[in-house]
């Protein structure tokens, strides 16, 4: 897959890793609290802490969240695995 890890749910990733919003899978009520959060799409976001159960820290947007695990579930990122976001990759 090339420089990134693909798309996958937030909740998998672990601790220190990052990735980019690529699309929220609930309703518009749950789209509405995440972008109230800053969450949508192309935004990166860094996990501070997940322990593979309860609630994970991540930032976005320079704010620091606590998800719920089943919110968290429900977010699908894109991992940067070398620490960048595939918006940040030069051209060519």
């Amino acid at each position: 897959m090339g420089e990134h890890g693909g798309v996958k749910r937030l909740t998998d990733l672990p601790a220190g890793g990052r990735g980019v919003v690529r699309c929220l899978k609930g309703g518009k009520d749950f789209v509405a609290r995440m972008a109230a959060f800053g969450f949508t799409t192309g935004t990166e976001v860094a996990v501070g802490q997940n322990y593979g159960h309860g609630p994970l820290i991540v930032s976005v947007r320079d704010t620091r969240v606590a998800l719920g695990r089943g919110e968290a579930h429900k977010v699908m990122v894109e991992e940067s695995v070398d620490g960048t976001g595939p918006e940040n990759q030069q051209p060519g």
